[in-house]
């Protein structure tokens, strides 16, 4: 999910555990897909997502949705609390202790919304937080806020994004993702 940076075999491989050998096999077979497209810089190839390949945009949405299904218990219970505020926000995504601490003290949840939803959405949150034990911390935001603090390199919007869990909103998330990535 690190659309900012760009991935070689074997800077990929390190992050993976996996030999780069194994990695650029992976990467070939990807870009024969059309998920991912290349470009030779040096004697390195760099690979990032084709976002002009609509089968790569549902692969992606599958491996987010994959993501947030396949994950421990812990996790999955958080996402299906969160997902009940799907019908007053566009994206919502769970990160940070949550995610990598045994004991955390809340939840902390990135929802993308438009700005005449958010009593809506507090009044959701604040009813799920009167039957949780975790509360619901949200941190807020407009799809143009979100882009213009990806563009920023917001370090708490890029890392909730890399390292988050996405509990609705996969298309509207691969959407920003391919607006900022797009080159300047």
């Amino acid at each position: 999910k690190d659309f900012s940076s760009s991935y070689n075999a074997n800077n990929l491989s390190k992050i993976l555990n996996i030999t780069s050998m194994g990695c650029l096999k992976i990467l070939k077979n990807l870009e024969k897909k059309k998920i991912l497209i290349s470009k030779q810089l040096g004697k390195a190839r760099f690979y990032k997502i084709d976002f002009e390949n609509s089968y790569a945009k549902t692969y992606l949405r599958f491996m987010l949705e994959n993501e947030a299904e396949e994950s421990i218990p812990k996790i999955k219970k958080v996402v299906k609390e969160v997902r009940k505020l799907q019908e007053h926000a566009d994206i919502g995504l769970v990160f940070g202790s949550v995610l990598s601490k045994e004991h955390y003290a809340d939840v902390d949840l990135l929802l993308v919304l438009d700005t005449e939803k958010n009593v809506n959405i507090d009044n959701t949150i604040e009813e799920i937080n009167k039957i949780t034990i975790k509360k619901i911390h949200a941190v807020k935001q407009t799809k143009e806020d979100l882009v213009n603090n990806l563009k920023k390199d917001n370090v708490i919007v890029v890392s909730a994004i890399k390292e988050g869990v996405v509990a609705f909103g996969y298309e509207k998330l691969i959407q920003v993702i391919e607006d900022v990535s797009q080159p300047k």
